[in-house]
């Protein structure tokens, strides 16, 4: 068996144990199938999905008149949270402000 067939043989189990509201000791049991290797591919899987997915998401921007009137500032606004954001800032405080924002959202 090719490492894609047994992967997507995997990829099915898993999603039938998820499926069945089972624990994994039970599923298992029920399916013949030895508890640490259900444990490492649910590990295998969620890894590769957690690096093929970005954990990012695209947010639409909506540009205003006076947007064009000062080109030195931008804002961000994340639920009821409005952020102004001038030349030179700090992209990675930024960034933390934004993820902080969007937790609380």
């Amino acid at each position: 068996m090719s490492k894609a067939e047994l992967r997507k043989e995997w990829e099915l189990r898993i999603a039938d144990f998820r499926n069945s509201g089972q624990t994994q000791s039970k599923w298992c049991a029920d399916n013949n199938v030895k508890l640490h290797q259900l444990k490492y591919w649910l590990r295998k899987i969620e890894n590769t999905n957690r690096i093929s997915t970005p954990s990012s998401k695209w947010v639409s921007v909506t540009m205003d008149e006076q947007y064009s009137e000062s080109k030195n500032t931008i804002q961000i606004t994340i639920g009821q949270a409005s952020i102004e954001v001038k030349p030179g800032f700090d992209p990675s405080f930024l960034a933390d402000v934004v993820r902080t924002l969007r937790s609380l959202c």
